[in-house]
This record gives structure tokens, sequence and C-alpha cells, in this order.
């Protein structure tokens, strides 16, 4: 078995850490289209800098943890620019439309046993099983 998979499990616990003392700071949710959106629409206001510092931390840190991979990460990602551009559009209108990302309802909403977060998180896990199909097995472009 590949050692990969354990990269994975310490981004879940770094996103859950995260996600835990983010609440227990500033006793809000982290949501990270939530924290992203109100940055770019303005709606920030008092809680920018706390946004900003939050955004720095998630950009920063896994540079910070870079070395300890070897210096090179390979993430399978395709070079296919216009499949990237029509998956950040999708990831971007899914997340307006569930009024949350995978950190806020897959990550703390489902710990909370929140309803809403248990559904979308069950939505959009069918909606990505369903992008594979189409995309890599139907279509081939991923």
């Amino acid at each position: 078995m590949q050692p990969d998979w354990i990269w994975g499990l310490i981004g879940g616990l770094l996103i859950g850490t995260g996600g835990a003392i983010y609440l227990l700071v500033n006793g809000r949710i982290m949501g990270a289209s939530g924290i992203i959106g109100a940055l770019v629409d303005g709606s920030a206001g008092d809680s920018k800098w706390e946004r900003l510092s939050f955004l720095a931390g998630v950009i920063l840190l896994p540079a910070l943890l870079l070395p300890l991979y070897g210096g090179t990460v390979d993430t399978h990602i395709t070079g296919n620019i216009p499949v990237l551009v029509a998956a950040g559009l999708l990831v971007g209108i899914g997340t307006r439309l569930a009024n949350g990302c995978t950190s806020g309802h897959g990550v703390c909403g489902m710990s909370r046993l929140s309803l809403r977060g248990i559904v979308a998180t069950c939505c959009y896990i069918l909606a990505g099983g369903v992008g594979v199909v189409i995309f890599r097995h139907l279509l081939g472009v991923i």
C-alpha cells in the first residue's frame, strides 16, 4: 500500500483542527467559501483581518510543510485549462447554491450533526461522483 493516504489524513486533521480553533476563537462556523465571499463582496466588516489571517494560514501552512514531503507534490491535476476553469466555476456556483462548501457543511456541519450540513455533503459527494463518471469515463477529459 502506498503511503500517500497519510497526507490526506493529515490534511483532514489540519482542517478539522482549524475549524475547531476558528469556532472556539470567533464563535462562528468555519466555512472557506463564506470567509472568501465576505472578503470579495465587502461584507466582512470588522472581521476582515481575522478572515485574511485564516486565509494566510491556509496558504502558508502547506508551504511550510512542503519540505517534509520532499519538495514536490504530485496532485494528478489535469493540464486541460478549460476543464480547470469549468471546474472552478461549477464549484463556485455550487457553494453559492448550497450556502457553503465542504469545510462549512462537510467538516463543521456534519460534526455538529446539522441536517443541512449532512444533506449538503451527500449532495456534493454525489455530484462529484457523477462529475467523475461524466468527465473521466464518458468524455475522457480528466
